[in-house]
């Protein structure tokens, strides 16, 4: 068995991988990439603290509630990126705030 401190250090890393996409990259999909990998940090922890107690599945049914917002969030958010770029021709997150006129 896997002890959950692994469990843990490695979905800091991914938290902090896909924080620092998130606050370093300016193309749009990119920065939906990094918000994925946060979420599914998150995923990582409520499935691995729902193992400590192995007769409730609230850490997964946790998950599966955050995978489809996720997918919703993933759907929504790509839909506005192409929008924007196919009336704009830019994806960067910067110059779509100064789009605004």
């Amino acid at each position: 068995m896997i002890p959950i401190e692994h469990f843990i250090f490695l979905s800091a890393a991914l938290f902090v991988t896909g924080l620092m996409i998130v606050i370093i990259k300016k193309n749009a999909i990119v920065v939906l990439i990094g918000i994925e990998l946060m979420l599914n940090s998150a995923n990582l922890n409520l499935v691995a603290f729902s193992q400590i107690d192995k007769e409730h599945f609230h850490g997964q049914i946790f998950t599966l509630f955050v995978i489809v917002i996720a997918a919703a969030e993933a759907a929504v958010a790509l839909a506005i990126v192409l929008n924007i770029f196919r009336q704009f021709g830019v994806s960067d997150v910067d110059k779509v705030n100064q789009l605004k006129g």
